[in-house]
């Protein structure tokens, strides 16, 4: 009781940019009213959070009523259709509290097997990234593919933080130790779109660890389908906890280098 990929990703699209433009109008026309904090003190969630979930939620289960269920701010219900969706209703909410443009919503759908389709919506720049398994990735309906830089010494990283302030310190070290090695690095805040912005060819490398499944669905899939290579930061298949995004060529170099500097830290 699956569903086409069209029919997945239609719905996809609509909900995201839907609920996109929602939380984007609503920030400026009535600010940020209410927050509260999840794992530590800087981990942030607004209203705008849970209303982007619950409209997304509402419509997929309108739309898919047999399907499970898995949002960032709570929402799990199991499924018997087959496909399970990841929803990671604003992904950068610093961002989005603080005005920044840097924020996105993240909608996957997923099969047993793989990712099927996944759709990384930012609003601020009005881009929809999307991604059918097998069928290549797009920006604003044009197809997308990964840079070609071969030299990591021009390459441009980009990066996150965890929430943790310990696991911070650890990652602050590595850093300290990659930057003059690359190009730059960039920490935007949002994984989904850092994920597009390897795909686009707007980042040369993208790694982090310690994220959620909705974090990572969408996005990954899209990188992968505008032909990068993903994995984990240490030779394995990639997961939430160790997510690491370039194409073929930059990938085991990257790969090299974190190794390089976790060792000698």
């Amino acid at each position: 009781m699956t569903a086409p990929h069209d029919e997945l990703l239609e719905l996809a699209t609509r909900l995201a940019v839907q609920a996109g433009r929602m939380v984007r109008d609503g920030r400026a026309a009535d600010g940020v009213s209410s927050t509260s904090t999840k794992s530590s003190r800087t981990d942030m969630v607004t209203e705008f959070d849970t209303a982007s979930e619950a409209l997304i939620v509402g419509g997929i289960t309108a739309a898919r009523p047999h399907d499970g269920i898995v949002g960032e701010e709570g929402t799990d219900t199991v499924g018997t259709s087959g496909i399970r969706w990841l929803v990671d209703p604003i992904d950068g909410t610093t961002n989005f509290l603080y005005g920044l443009p840097g924020y996105a919503v993240s909608i996957a759908a997923c099969s047993a097997d793989d990712t099927e389709v996944g759709v990384v919506y930012v609003p601020a720049t009005d881009e929809l990234f999307t991604a059918s398994r097998g069928r290549g990735a797009t920006l604003n309906g044009h197809p997308i593919g990964c840079g070609s830089t071969t030299d990591l010494s021009v390459a441009l990283v980009g990066t996150g933080f965890s929430y943790q302030p310990e696991r911070r310190a650890v990652q602050a070290r590595r850093v300290a130790a990659m930057l003059p090695r690359v190009r730059d690095i960039r920490r935007l805040g949002a994984a989904a779109a850092d994920l597009c912005y390897v795909a686009a060819g707007r980042l040369d490398v993208y790694f982090e660890e310690f994220l959620g499944p909705w974090d990572l669905a969408a996005g990954e899939l899209i990188a992968r389908e505008a032909g990068c290579r993903t994995g984990d930061l240490t030779g394995g298949t990639v997961r939430p906890a160790s997510v690491l995004a370039a194409n073929p060529a930059l990938f085991p170099l990257a790969q090299a280098l974190i190794a390089d500097v976790d060792a000698a830290h």
